[in-house]
């Protein structure tokens, strides 16, 4: 039995909508990606290196919650915290 033009047309209909899909998809994709115009930071950039400097002093140490607040807070005098210009 030979095929009627109506089945192919329908056909081409079904597999013109993933198709289509596909394309959007990847334009998108593509778009938003820009894997063709930007640089890899990696290996296209150089960075000089130094040593670290600098030091870290231990001050206090809490164990546990036994101590909430920190010690001298100034939380319930208002009128001590702020520093008015004169």
């Amino acid at each position: 039995m030979p095929a009627d033009s109506s089945s192919d047309s329908n056909l081409w209909i079904l597999l013109a909508g993933p198709a289509a899909g596909v394309g959007v998809y990847t334009s998108i994709y593509l778009y938003y990606r820009n894997t063709d115009k930007s640089h890899s930071f990696e290996t296209e950039t150089r960075v000089a290196h130094k040593p670290i400097n600098g030091s870290d002093n231990k001050v206090d140490e809490i164990r546990g919650t036994a101590r909430g607040e920190i010690q001298g807070n100034n939380v319930n005098s208002p009128r001590v915290r702020v520093n008015r210009l004169q």
